[in-house]
């Protein structure tokens, strides 16, 4: 009999977020459905005439723009943007499948973080399916550059994420996080992060259509060597966890866990879609295996935060 960490996880009911897109500052609802197995994620957009286009895979050959956050094309013209928060929960909490539906051209902000989608799904839970869970497991690394940025894939036993930035700011200067991922340590030192930007970056943001439904409810604010957020940070080098964070969601774009090391250097959105780009374009790069032969894993998916429900798939599996 499988173990159940062996196996895939979904939601154990729906989740709805309201809110308003950081950067188009209209108003959308966003609903996280459970998924049937094999499924992974899934999105599709409801139109304002009521008509719906997908569902589709979440995928990266599906990325179209990466400035300020990640863009999915889901076909007939129609996109959605700033869908890493929302994939870096999921993806952060070892959910499997689950359906995104959204309602605009842009997911919530809602706080900044992972946190508000975080706070549902524990309050719902999961449920374990009965299939088998597989992983991405990475064979030989994978590094793409821009200039003095960088990005890399490479073999490890288990899942780590090891990200260093550097700004221009007395506030943020260099940091750097090793990050072991079980969805305890998700939860703990991951998902409350709030996305980040320069009051000297404002109006040329604006300008350009972009940072629309900004403020201080939902985006830490930096002004010369000041943080203008009443509360100050969450964790000291929150900085840096926002950036582990969307790359956690970012990399959830390839379709199954990875099994291995993602390292990045002053990275972004644009080098979390090459490197998974590079990655797929040789089929030497990876193996696709059960989660049977990755016993690290079943630990790792173990090691869920408190309060967290999982509910047992009831029906043995051979």
């Amino acid at each position: 009999m499988q173990k159940l960490s062996a196996r895939q996880r979904t939601l154990a009911g729906a989740l709805e977020f309201s809110g308003f897109g950081v950067h188009s500052g209209l108003p959308v609802t966003l609903t996280i459905r459970p998924a049937a197995p094999d499924t992974g994620y899934q999105i599709t957009r409801v139109l304002d005439s009521g008509r719906q286009v997908g569902p589709v895979p979440v995928h990266f050959s599906r990325v179209t723009r990466t400035t300020l956050c990640t863009t999915l094309d889901l076909g007939e013209s129609v996109s959605v943007a700033t869908i890493e928060h929302a994939l870096s929960a999921l993806s952060g909490l070892g959910v499997d499948n689950a359906h995104i539906v959204v309602t605009g051209a842009e997911c919530p902000i809602l706080d900044g973080s992972a946190w508000p989608y975080v706070q549902k799904i524990m309050q719902v839970g999961l449920d374990v399916q009965p299939a088998s869970r597989r992983y991405l497991k990475i064979i030989r690394q994978v590094l793409v550059r821009n200039n003095e940025a960088s990005a890399a894939l490479e073999p490890y036993n288990g899942r780590m994420l090891d990200l260093e930035i550097e700004f221009d700011s007395r506030v943020i200067g260099r940091q750097r996080m090793i990050f072991d991922w079980t969805p305890r340590k998700y939860h703990d030192d991951v998902s409350r992060a709030r996305t980040f930007g320069f009051v000297r970056d404002a109006k040329i943001l604006r300008q350009a259509g972009y940072a629309l439904g900004s403020s201080l409810d939902n985006s830490i604010t930096v002004h010369e060597d000041r943080i203008l957020n009443p509360g100050g940070l969450r964790y000291e080098d929150e900085f840096v966890r926002h950036k582990l964070l969307d790359a956690i969601g970012d990399l959830a774009l390839c379709g199954l866990p990875i099994y291995g090391r993602f390292r990045s250097y002053r990275g972004g959105h644009a080098l979390n879609a090459l490197v998974l780009h590079g990655l797929f374009a040789a089929e030497a790069n990876y193996e696709i295996v059960s989660a049977e032969d990755l016993p690290l894993a079943f630990d790792a998916l173990d090691d869920v935060p408190d309060g967290l429900a999982v509910r047992p798939y009831l029906r043995s599996v051979g």
